[in-house]
């Protein structure tokens, strides 16, 4: 089978680097389906930019704590393309607080989100894929927090964690369809998540982090795109950190914090 993508869909695509993915896309000759949450203007502004780029791009309103219409949205999405090779599970959120204070309402607002919302959507995408007999790719972008957690990120770590077991268990049963399915796992990236929108991350200094500053978005859509490509046909169940290091420093940093400031998230 010869894998030649044409048509992809990046959730959450109305910024950072969800924008940056469908961009990278079209660069690569896809016609990109982009979604939005609450930022329609963000999401035609990505249309914009991927259309700049000769390729067609549709636009659509995913929630993915709707989990009765987020998996219809990906089937609407697809069928306005003509078919779909690519699948980018980017939406995701983060209720923060310490484990006392955790509310239900909050847990539960994360875990659907970022865990059941995308369980629907990567379930729609891959039935499309399996049905079509073309192969396919399923991406989905965790966090470092897939691998390893942070205090008062209860919901959010295992949410993440969840996502990438899911993505693992994806590439175990659809292998014999031609569809591949891997993580990728973003450290301290520069977007409006992280309160660093438009910043240069190369003016951020980060010494905890070995290649000393925050990532591009530009730079985590990279990755995606090579994972989305037919030169990444033998790439499966795997998790890619792209985090300049930032999970190397666990040891490292645990020898050398010197005060419980960190406890303190």
């Amino acid at each position: 089978m010869t894998f030649s993508p044409k048509f992809a869909i990046v959730t959450g695509s109305d910024s950072g680097i969800g924008r940056a993915t469908a961009v990278a896309l079209a660069e690569a000759g896809m016609d990109v389906g982009i979604t939005w949450h609450s930022d329609q203007a963000g999401a035609e502004e990505t249309a914009k930019e991927v259309r700049s780029h000769g390729r067609n791009a549709v636009v659509a309103q995913l929630d993915t704590t709707d989990l009765d219409g987020c998996g219809d949205a990906v089937d609407a999405l697809a069928d306005q393309l003509g078919g779909l090779d690519v699948f980018i599970n980017n939406s995701g959120t983060g209720d923060n607080a310490p484990l006392l204070e955790m509310t239900l309402e909050q847990w539960r607002h994360t875990v659907a989100a970022d865990l059941d919302g995308a369980f629907v959507c990567i379930q729609r995408a891959a039935k499309r894929m399996v049905d079509a007999g073309n192969g396919g790719r399923i991406i989905a972008v965790t966090s470092v927090h897939e691998h390893q957690p942070r205090v008062g990120s209860s919901a959010y770590d295992a949410a993440k964690h969840g996502l990438g077991g899911l993505i693992k268990t994806v590439a175990l049963e659809l292998g014999q369809h031609g569809v591949t399915a891997n993580s990728v796992a973003p450290g301290e990236i520069a977007t409006p998540m992280t309160g660093q929108t438009d910043q240069d991350p190369r003016s951020e200094e980060r010494p905890g982090i070995p290649l000393g500053r925050p990532g591009d978005a530009r730079e985590v859509a990279a990755v995606i795109a090579f994972l989305a490509s037919p030169a990444s046909a033998y790439v499966t169940g795997a998790s890619w950190a792209v985090d300049g290091g930032m999970l190397q420093m666990g040891p490292q940093g645990g020898s050398h914090i010197t005060s419980n400031d960190w406890r303190e998230g």
